[in-house]
């Protein structure tokens, strides 16, 4: 798969979540980060220079090949800016075959009394964007989830504060690599797991898992 990183085996059963950063083109680039719920780890990245319908292009069959493997359907949420609103319809379009679902913004909350808009994908806003990076630089600092693309690690070292407090790229750097797996964080939080076919029990283990890893990150 080419402008894909794959840095483990996919296991059955995993449930992965998708934050996407579009790009308007030129040296700027499309990128997305695949977070599995179940390991917490980014075992795919993708980037790749172009326009956002590039990126639809390339993540559709990936999405279709996830579900095959793992029988559980990803969640996608390309941010809405540079394109992405279009996309985000683009790819709720080609889904005819339930393979994948399309993440609608929330207004608020966690995975329980979340108040969705109807808004298809992550809406980066003067609200949002405070939230988001507050909340994937703890996730990231505390390594409470592992990156393995070094491209992407590098950026983090140069998305920096400005001079009017603002988190973002350094002057003549990029923020792609950054914003993408920040994206899927927040798909994380209020994502929840939907088994397609198996047993109760492997829904229930994946249940139990979870919650003794949030258990030991909080020294329970």
């Amino acid at each position: 798969m080419q402008n894909f990183r794959i840095f483990r085996k996919i296991e059955r059963g995993e449930f992965f979540l998708i934050g996407g950063d579009c790009s308007q083109g030129g040296e700027d680039s499309n990128a997305a980060a695949f977070l599995s719920k179940n390991n917490r780890d980014f075992p795919i990245t993708y980037k790749r220079q172009g326009v956002a319908n590039d990126m639809t292009t390339d993540i559709f069959p990936v999405l279709e090949w996830l579900y095959d493997i793992t029988g559980v359907p990803p969640v996608v949420a390309f941010e809405r800016q540079n394109g992405g609103v279009s996309e985000m319809d683009r790819l709720s379009k080609l889904n005819l075959n339930n393979k994948y679902k399309i993440y609608v913004m929330k207004l608020g909350g966690k995975v329980e009394g979340v108040e969705e808009t109807k808004k298809l994908g992550w809406d980066t806003n003067t609200a949002s964007r405070p939230i988001l990076v507050r909340d994937w630089k703890y996730a990231y600092d505390n390594h409470l989830v592992h990156l393995y693309d070094q491209d992407f690690i590098d950026q983090h070292k140069t998305f920096v504060i400005n001079g009017q407090g603002k988190p973002e790229a350094a002057k003549g750097f990029h923020d792609d690599c950054v914003m993408s797996p920040a994206i899927a964080w927040q798909l994380y939080q209020t994502e929840d797991y939907q088994l397609s076919f198996g047993p109760r029990a492997q829904y229930q283990s994946y249940v139990q898992r979870n919650k003794q890893v949030a258990d030991s990150d909080l020294g329970i």
